[in-house]
């Protein structure tokens, strides 16, 4: 019965209970525990041992929010359609090609006031707290989803000349140049939010077609994958000279990668995607305040 008790107060926010906490610690549970009177006293480690059984873990947190996009379905379908190679309910042919692109804001060049001191045996990587600011960089990609081949630039900021510069870096050179199509799949990003950036580019290449998500959902778009990537393996720990030696290192990082890349292996799909909604739309009902009775 105990077991049960505690587990199912674990399962409850803090707050609900009247406790002054964010977040529950297996000793603050064991406090909480005595407080209500379900044992006469309890230890820590008895707490974790009984959670972990059910694997519950109420130290542990995620952050996420609600789609808010009226038409987030529609716009979601069309972009998973694309990363299996479908296109309004039809094959894509091998002239036409998807990429994703997005923009990696504020790189800071932190020159450590210490040298960084390199691992050792039985040490790790030691980085000095201590920096100085060099400025920032903006680090622009556009990803091929289905080569897995990635183009980019640096550039002082964001904004509509800059992502203009990398689809001419990326149209301007084959097989993207005289391809039937090439689906450009963006965020909703000032550099290339709404009907103006879809004018804008099919102005300039006709043969470009840009897809946006939906609102607050760039976990669509496979190119965050390949940022998720580069701040692993090239900005973290952030330890440069200068913004210079931010970009070589970058650009070196691309070819790098280019050179022994595949695709990712994307299983998100449009079954996942109704479920997730449906998920979601549980998730709200059950949370709906309950009706006010009628007053005549």
């Amino acid at each position: 019965m105990q077991v049960a008790q505690v587990k199912a107060l674990a399962c409850q926010l803090p707050g609900r209970v009247g406790a002054p906490l964010s977040r529950w610690s297996c000793l603050e549970l064991a406090r909480e525990v005595v407080a209500q009177g379900i044992a006469e006293a309890m230890s820590a480690s008895t707490v974790w041992r009984w959670l972990t059984r059910e694997a519950i873990k109420p130290w542990q947190y995620r952050s996420w929010l609600f789609p808010r996009d009226p038409d987030f379905t529609a716009k979601a379908e069309r972009v998973l359609d694309l990363y299996e190679r479908r296109w309004n309910g039809r094959k894509l042919g091998p002239d036409e090609f998807v990429i994703s692109s997005d923009e990696k804001t504020s790189i800071q060049a932190r020159c450590r006031c210490h040298p960084t001191l390199a691992p050792g045996r039985a040490r790790m990587m030691r980085v000095n707290h201590e920096y100085e600011r060099g400025g920032a960089v903006a680090y622009l990609a556009a990803y091929d989803v289905h080569r897995a081949r990635v183009f980019g630039s640096c550039e002082p900021s964001t904004g509509i000349v800059p992502f203009m510069a990398l689809v001419e870096q990326v149209m301007t050179v084959e097989p993207y140049a005289s391809a039937k199509r090439v689906f450009w799949v963006v965020d909703n990003g000032s550099s290339h939010r709404g009907q103006a950036a879809i004018d804008r580019l099919t102005a300039r290449f006709p043969n470009a077609v840009m897809v946006h998500t939906p609102i607050h959902a760039s976990w669509l778009n496979q190119v965050e994958i390949y940022f998720s990537v580069v701040q692993r393996k090239v900005v973290s720990p952030n330890d440069f000279t200068d913004l210079a030696e931010v970009e070589q290192r970058l650009g070196e990082f691309e070819k790098r990668y280019n050179a022994t890349a595949a695709p990712f292996q994307w299983k998100f799909t449009r079954r996942d995607l109704h479920d997730l909604l449906a998920r979601i739309t549980e998730h709200e009902r059950q949370d709906a305040p309950a009706a006010l009775p009628h007053v005549a």
